[in-house]
């Protein structure tokens, strides 16, 4: 039976599960964004709608 998970959604449940502590290293977002084949920024914006810190990022990938 195929996955009838949003797109969206699936984004969600892996930030928050990538997140410990309610914060997300900026590697960790650019290996979650390359593995869900978004770009950083959609990552980013999900990250911020959730409440999750970005830390460590000198990129500014997560705008």
């Amino acid at each position: 039976m195929p996955d009838k998970t949003s797109p969206e959604r699936r984004v969600e449940e892996a930030v928050r599960d990538a997140a410990a502590g309610g914060r997300l290293s900026c590697a960790r977002g650019l290996a979650l964004a390359r593995r869900l084949r978004v770009e950083p920024v959609v990552i980013g914006q999900t990250a911020d709608r959730l409440g999750i810190k970005i830390e460590g990022c000198q990129l500014g990938c997560f705008r």
